[in-house]
């Protein structure tokens, strides 16, 4: 990757990494990559709730208009929004402003291609390298050939219509919590389940601009977990900042994260018929429980390293319909080209409403072991995958551990770290073991 684009865009302190001068060179080389000199080129722009969402936008925009593309704003709206519009709208490319389950300061933007999927390495590179050109050579049109701004007001009413039609059921009956974190479910998700018919009590849904992700949300589950059980809900759902993540609560209050939900729909839709190749897609960091439960209900996995574009490339190699993540980032190919939390959340209470079960009842389909990672600074990490003392260590605690549990060691991908995971039954022991391979790592590799 290069300088800009990280794992999931461009990412940074907007107005101080992220400038709007690079929002405006951002819109006009991606446009012309994505657009070419096309004519008529249209391309789709939506944002969270950040105050910075202003800022960045308007120099995005005349970034993609100096190029003579049409820029179609969608106001507030998720990322899988973003994606699922671009394909209705037949834009040529879209660009979401956000970063996700970041602090207000942060900002991010994303763009997917015409076909609603993130962008590949190599059209990122091929941005990148307009970025660093010192003259810049792209067309500028003028007269009638500059660039229109458009918008559409009906742009998340036609995303809600997308969510409900994914499903048959309807939720009459269901009493559903929901924390949008003040981002950009919160127009959205109400919606989608009051028009489906549940009883609907909102969490974290008036974003002032500067409160998205704080003490709330996918990654603060608490206030959701303590106002399900004190209203007596049946089901509580919570959001990140720009709603491509999920983590749900049962009528009990009991978390249930990425692992248990893409196994309960791993099930049902092996149940029918509808998993293409009977095969679910994770990353190595998902937790053993899930291994063995997929193992139980007859379920092949394939995993990744960690992060959900190497999910995605993965289902998209193998024609798999069902991937994602232990943090709750879920992608169903059959309806959208990206992690959709509102998706996920809708087909989740669908199978509740389908099978008349509790959710604390479909949780039981596995058990999640304790598992315990420690980061260990190093002094370099080079070599560490050939140490033979460290490789000792790791295949000693695997045979201790066994069939019921297993080790990760891998290197930090951002600074000087090896990165020691192990999960097992028994948590005591697990603290042993890790500490077991730690110490060799410390003694090994410095610090």
């Amino acid at each position: 990757m290069g300088r800009y684009f990280g794992t999931d865009g461009v990412r940074g302190v907007a107005n101080l990494e992220l400038t709007p001068e690079l929002a405006y060179k951002l819109g006009r080389c991606g446009a012309y990559v994505l657009t070419g000199e096309k004519e008529q080129a249209k391309i789709i722009i939506g944002k969270d709730t950040r105050i910075s969402g202003d800022l960045l936008e308007s120099a995005l925009i005349a970034g993609i208009l100096s190029v003579g593309a049409t820029a179609i704003q969608v106001g507030v709206v998720s990322t899988p929004g973003v994606a699922y519009l671009t394909r209705k709208l037949q834009a040529d490319a879209g660009v979401m402003i956000s970063a996700s389950h970041n602090p207000v300061a942060d900002n991010g933007i994303k763009f997917f291609g015409g076909d609603g999927f993130k962008l590949l390495d190599e059209v990122e590179e091929q941005i990148e390298r307009l970025l660093e050109q010192q003259v810049d050579g792209l067309p500028r049109p003028v007269g009638g050939e500059v660039g229109r701004l458009e918008s559409r007001a009906d742009a998340a009413d036609l995303y809600v219509h997308f969510l409900t039609s994914t499903i048959q059921e309807r939720f009459d009956g269901l009493k559903i919590v929901l924390d949008c974190a003040n981002g950009a479910a919160s127009g959205i998700a109400p919606a989608v389940f009051e028009s489906l018919g549940a009883e609907v009590v909102t969490l974290f849904a008036e974003p002032n601009g500067v409160n998205i992700n704080v003490k709330c949300g996918s990654t603060h589950p608490a206030p959701l977990q303590a106002e399900v059980v004190r209203c007596g809900a049946d089901l509580g759902l919570a959001f990140d900042g720009d709603a491509d993540r999920l983590i749900a609560v049962d009528e009990q209050g009991e978390l249930v994260d990425g692992d248990y939900m893409i196994a309960i729909l791993g099930k049902s839709l092996r149940e029918a018929g509808e998993l293409e190749r009977g095969t679910v897609v994770t990353t190595v960091m998902s937790n053993v429980g899930f291994v063995k439960a997929m193992k139980a209900e007859n379920i092949a996995l394939v995993q990744t390293s960690v992060g959900d574009r190497y999910v995605m490339e993965a289902m998209l190699k193998g024609g798999y319909a069902l991937g994602g993540e232990q943090s709750g980032h879920i992608i169903m190919l059959r309806h959208n080209t990206t992690g959709d939390g509102i998706l996920t959340a809708v087909q989740l209470a669908g199978i509740m409403k389908r099978t008349g079960q509790r959710l604390s009842d479909m949780r039981k389909i596995m058990r999640s072991y304790p598992q315990l990672l420690e980061n260990v600074h190093v002094a370099s990490k080079q070599g560490w995958d050939s140490n033979s003392q460290i490789l000792q260590t790791i295949a000693e605690v695997e045979a201790l551990l066994g069939d019921d549990g297993r080790v990760l060691v891998r290197p930090s991908g951002t600074g000087p770290l090896i990165r020691v995971m192990a999960e097992g039954p028994d948590a005591d022991q697990l603290t042993h073991l890790v500490e077991k391979i730690t110490q060799v790592v410390r003694r090994e590799l410095g610090t």
